[in-house]
Order: C-alpha cells, then sequence, then structure tokens
C-alpha cells in the first residue's frame, strides 16, 4: 500500500517486473581501455535520434539485477547533485544498442547512469582538472563500486580523463527528457517523489515509539535511519516510527518482504 501523506489517501499500488539480463546493460562490461581511443577507424555518422516514450520510460525505470546486485532507477530534481567516480566506454560498444534501445554513438555527448532516467540531462565536472561537459543519459552502467557515470568516448575527451580513464566528478542535474530546464517553472519541477518511508509503529506514547525506534537501529544497515514523526488519530497526537532511505517504491517493497513486514505501510513524502 502507498500512503501519499498529503491526504493519508490508501492507493492501489501495481509492481511490474523485468527479465533483463546483464547484456541489456551495456556499459558494465567495457572499461577504460584507453589503447582503444583513437577516433580514425570508427564511423562518426552513427543516428542518436532520441528515444523517448512512455513505454521506454516504464521498461527503463524497473528495478534490475546485474552480477548478484539490484539496482532501483529513481528521479531526480532540477539542481540535485552527486560526487563520485566517472569512466568512460567507447570502441567495443560502438554502434550496439543501449540500455533504452538507441545505437551508441560513442563521438555523441551520452553518457551511462545505473538509476537516473534516461534522457536526464547532466553537467559533468572534472573535479581533477576544472573541466566541464553536459551529457544525455540513455544507458545502464558502470557496474563497478564507487562509480556513478560511464561517459561516452567523446565526452570523455571533453573533461580531458581519457588517458587517464576515471576521474573524480561532480554530477549536476540539469534537466529531463532531453532539454535544459531554462525557465524558473521548468527549474521547480519535480517529476515524481523522490522520498519513500516505511511506517513500522504508530504509538500514543512516546516509550513504545523510542523502544521501537531502538530495536530497528540495531539491524539497520548506514542506508537506512528511524526517525519518529508527529501525527494525530481520532483526535489524538500519536508517534509515527518511520525508516527512510528509500529512494523509489520497488526499493520499500523489497525491503519489507526480505525484512518480513508485511503489515508495514509504505509512505511517499
Amino acid at each position: 500500500m502507498l500512503l501519499n501523506t498529503k491526504n493519508f489517501t490508501a492507493l492501489l499500488v501495481i509492481t511490474f517486473f523485468t527479465g533483463c539480463g546483464p547484456s541489456f546493460y551495456n556499459s558494465g562490461y567495457s572499461y577504460n581501455n584507453s589503447k582503444s581511443n583513437s577516433y580514425r577507424n570508427y564511423n562518426r555518422n552513427i543516428p542518436t535520434k532520441m528515444r523517448d516514450s512512455k513505454a521506454m520510460h516504464r521498461a527503463t525505470m524497473r528495478p534490475y539485477t546485474v552480477l548478484g546486485k539490484k539496482y532501483y532507477p529513481t528521479y531526480a530534481h532540477i539542481g540535485d547533485t552527486f560526487r563520485g567516480i566517472a569512466s568512460w566506454y567507447g570502441p567495443n560498444f560502438h554502434a550496439k544498442k543501449t540500455s533504452n534501445g538507441e545505437i551508441y554513438n560513442m563521438f555523441a555527448h551520452t553518457a551511462a547512469s545505473k538509476t537516473l532516467p534516461m534522457n536526464t540531462m547532466v553537467k559533468v565536472d572534472n573535479l581533477d582538472n576544472g573541466k566541464s561537459t553536459i551529457v544525455r543519459i540513455n544507458d545502464r552502467g558502470p557496474f563497478v563500486a564507487g562509480r556513478i557515470i560511464d561517459l561516452s568516448n567523446a565526452a570523455a575527451h571533453k573533461i580531458d580523463m581519457v588517458k587517464k580513464g576515471t576521474a573524480h566528478i561532480k554530477l549536476t542535474v540539469l534537466g529531463f527528457n532531453g532539454k535544459i530546464a531554462k525557465t524558473a517553472q521548468e527549474k521547480k519541477e519535480v517529476q515524481s517523489v523522490s522520498n519513500y518511508y516505511i511506517q513500522v509503529g504508530v504509538f500514543s506514547r512516546i516509550e513504545g515509539a523510542n523502544i521501537t525506534k531502538k530495536r530497528f537501529e540495531m539491524i539497520l544497515d548506514d542506508n537506512h535511519k528511524v526517525i519518529l514523526k508527529d501525527g494525530t488519530l481520532n483526535g489524538k497526537k500519536i508517534k509515527r516510527v518511520w525508516i527512510s532511505g528509500f529512494r523509489s517504491q520497488n526499493e520499500a517493497q523489497d525491503f519489507k518482504k526480505d525484512n518480513n513486514l508485511h503489515g508495514a505501510m509504505i509512505i511517499a513524502q
């Protein structure tokens, strides 16, 4: 059950699953072959028409598993920033299909992300040398711990990281659907809620809420926190115990299942 905190109206949730195997997520298997960065032997005229449809977005926003790890694509907000390691991929996948069905062109300014929606526009700042570029997400990857984006060969050249292979970078979300947000209204738009919680208890006394909070704090990892939220029920004040740290409804659903929290409620805020 999904509960929207604006009106606490219960909504019916239908969960979609995908059966795509690792080979669908191209960029996880081609890393930084600096000997292959020559532009001379490749056709630059690969079509780069953007694919943008509701069906494509539904398919590419489903949870997926690569090398035994589950990933949860999630929406972002204009101005969101992320820091991590960038890598690049090129010749081994040039002219092959990307995860959203486009033809990968290593001379176009595109990139792979594990979780950002397809056609998200992001600015990539190379923190090692101050250079930057703007790319469009059209693939999934890189599937290496600590790496948050796989740049096309052209984008990697733009921020001068081809020879080194990786770079410390900052990502800034600039827009969606292949467009950079320019007006004040566009910059305020949010495609979807991005914070999800699991409610694991409701108490009329603070003592009960604190006991439940401490119990869950003992078993949770660093990615999740337990918080107390004030509320009212039948005119009386109550304490709600929420687990935070979920970036998508599917991630929260899997957490419930894995921890036998069948009666717990998912909160979208």
